[in-house]
């Protein structure tokens, strides 16, 4: 048979809601402040048909470069042949989100200011550079009190 080749051609589950989130949208979602130069992620909520992204662009993350009334304007880098192309893709608020992809790196910050503030008022140095993890250290494991077992495995046996 025929298949559809259309706009939402196979977003049965790609756009569908998890459990417990359908239903109207949210007051919150259209109070959250958004700034040029955020990092978003865009995740459509197909309960609005207005300013929905292509199915393409689920589960992507942008930089914001326009904000308007009800919608805004976002940067994505879009893979096309062996190259990347910077589209440009108005999307309303109800199918963004803030990105958590920077959460980490802005804790950091914060808190290697605040341990550079007090090594400055005690007069000491301080390195705030991440650091790998060491190997762990080796040890030795006696086998005087600790007996080896052997493990076998149990033949099979018809369960009838």
């Amino acid at each position: 048979m025929p298949h559809s080749f259309g706009l939402r051609a196979r977003t049965r589950h790609l756009f569908s809601r998890d459990f417990r989130t359908k239903g109207p949208v949210k007051l919150s979602t259209y109070l959250k402040t958004y700034k040029v130069g955020d990092i978003v992620d865009i995740k459509a909520n197909r309960a609005i048909h207005k300013g929905m992204p292509h199915k393409y662009y689920q589960g992507k993350t942008g930089i914001i470069y326009n904000v308007t009334k009800s919608s805004v304007g976002i940067i994505i880098n879009k893979i096309v042949g062996n190259r990347y192309i910077e589209k440009r893709v108005n999307i309303r608020v109800e199918h963004i989100k803030h990105s958590n992809c920077r959460l980490d790196f802005l804790n950091r910050v914060k808190t290697n200011a605040a341990a550079k503030k007090d090594a400055k008022e005690k007069g000491v140095s301080v390195n705030v550079k991440r650091q790998p993890l060491a190997p762990r250290k080796a040890h030795h494991v006696s086998t005087k009190t600790n007996i080896p077992t052997t493990i076998s495995p149990i033949p099979y046996e018809a369960l009838v």
